[in-house]
């Protein structure tokens, strides 16, 4: 068999090494594919279950850099299994909605309080940041002015 310089003759052996190289990278790339579906539901399914265990307070809200903490001292936040969430002080109860989900792989909490003051600042869709049995960190990007709010929730 006659070869040339540009093709010189390549045997099987000598590709072998290239070939495993090439399958091994297939194989890891395949692998890591994540399942947002499967996940995203257990995160939101735990959520639910351990938002609605107890009574929660707000012991952080930021609103794009301002602590505005103070407007929600002393309200007892209970969210209830079809959806609804109040806040109760000194015999005064705030009805709003809650519900959660995932959106582009992001656990997030909805929040809808209406137009009460101050609770219609928490009106949004909170992406969970961190959650335990006892708090739940969450944070949002504002629409408007881009700043970022931060609110987290302790059980009483």
């Amino acid at each position: 068999m006659k070869t040339s310089a540009l093709f010189p003759k390549i045997t099987r052996i000598s590709l072998l090494p290239e070939i495993l190289f090439i399958l091994l990278i297939l194989v890891s790339f395949s692998s890591c594919k994540k399942d947002d579906t499967s996940s995203g539901s257990s995160s939101s399914t735990v959520l639910n279950s351990t938002i609605q265990q107890g009574s929660w307070r707000v012991t952080s809200y930021i609103d794009s850099g301002n602590d505005e903490t103070s407007h929600y001292t002393n309200y007892a936040f209970n969210f209830q299994s079809g959806g609804v969430v109040t806040a109760t002080k000194s015999g005064s109860t705030i009805s709003g909605t809650w519900s959660s989900g995932n959106d582009d792989s992001t656990l997030k909490l909805v929040l809808n309080f209406g137009t009460s003051d101050p609770f219609q600042e928490l009106n949004d869709d909170w992406h969970v940041v961190q959650q335990t049995s006892t708090m739940i960190k969450l944070e949002d990007v504002s629409g408007g002015n881009g700043g970022i709010d931060y609110l987290t929730f302790e059980k009483n």
